[in-house]
């Protein structure tokens, strides 16, 4: 029997691969860990008490806020305080960053952007969902208040970046810059346990994600794609499988281990594009590049876009890499 090796565990393996092993980032990913074991108990007994269902509210996005919203959102922000080493977070439930005032979190070296619940309009219909986190090292002076600068820094100045997946099983996927690493929650331990290691994303695939209900308002080239994708193969003689489940972490971890392309572009109605550049897009992007494949809004690579507000939306085309070229040469009109 091979020997099983824990999150913690590995964290602490990897420790001198990290930019600066000095043990905070090592804390802040085994805070996220706690955190997620929260919420993946939350999420899994959804259908047995009362927080199914919308908040009430609306986020800054303009969103219904579900109720498993909120209460992810807030079990990572305690995780974040208690533990220190974080001077403040950004969260897409929030209007504006928040700025721990604690002396400890005041000299917390780092700051954390994530969306707590993504894809939570399906968790009524037992749909997978999931949580994305992104690590920078702050800007501004050790031993003041975070800034809004802190923030607004590009995906290629990301330490550390994953998700974690709650569906059939719960997985949480991260990357410090040195590849990427899957781990699968035991629940009779109550340990995430490596289960995939050095994850590489296939080259090309046969799947695309894309809700063809808008080509219409799209660019005209990713018409062209989209055709492209559903012609016959000469080699395998059928065209590509067509997999949009509408929930991002879903469809990119998918996509991530099976091969394939994640699209949800700008149109006619949303010029700037729907996801997040800081909570959804940077972080998935930081992964599928330590994996072998590509992110781009269209014509930029995603981590070379620099942000300028905190809720900064763009044009997403993720997965692998030469599936993600033909897509852009389509942009480009080189169909």
């Amino acid at each position: 029997m091979s020997k099983i090796t824990t999150l913690s565990e590995f964290i602490l393996l990897k420790q001198q691969d990290f930019p600066y092993a000095t043990g905070e980032l090592t804390s802040i990913l085994q805070d996220i860990t706690i955190a997620s074991k929260i919420v993946n108990r939350d999420v899994n007994r959804a259908g047995l008490v009362d927080i199914l269902g919308a908040q009430g509210n609306e986020n800054v996005q303009g969103e219904q806020q579900q109720k498993l919203d909120v209460m992810a959102d807030e079990a990572f922000i305690r995780a974040f305080k208690s533990g220190g080493e974080v001077c403040g977070i950004a969260s897409e439930e929030h209007e504006d960053f928040v700025a721990f005032d604690s002396e400890k979190s005041k000299n917390g070296k780092y700051v954390v952007l994530f969306d707590p619940l993504d894809g939570s309009s399906n968790i009524d219909v037992n749909v997978s969902i999931g949580t994305i986190f992104s690590i920078y090292r702050r800007v501004s002076p050790i031993g003041t208040v975070a800034t809004k600068e802190d923030f607004l820094q590009k995906g290629t100045k990301q330490v550390a970046a994953g998700y974690v997946i709650f569906g059939s099983s719960t997985m949480l996927v991260y990357t410090t810059g040195k590849g990427v690493n899957g781990f699968t929650l035991d629940p009779s331990i109550g340990e995430f346990c490596l289960s995939h290691p050095d994850i590489k994303t296939p080259e090309t695939g046969r799947l695309y994600a894309l809700n063809e209900g808008n080509l219409n308002r799209c660019d005209p080239g990713l018409k062209d794609y989209a055709e492209y994708c559903r012609q016959d193969d000469p080699i395998t003689g059928r065209p590509y499988s067509g997999r949009y489940i509408g929930s991002l972490v879903a469809d990119f971890h998918r996509n991530l281990l099976k091969g394939g392309i994640y699209i949800y572009p700008t149109t006619k109605n949303h010029p700037t594009g729907r996801l997040r550049l800081l909570y959804e897009c940077n972080p998935l992007a930081f992964i599928v590049e330590q994996a072998g494949g590509l992110a781009t809004d269209g014509h930029t690579r995603i981590m070379d876009i620099q942000p300028t507000e905190l809720h900064q939306r763009c044009g997403y085309y993720i997965g692998s890499k030469q599936m993600v070229e033909k897509a852009m040469s389509c942009l480009t009109g080189g169909f």
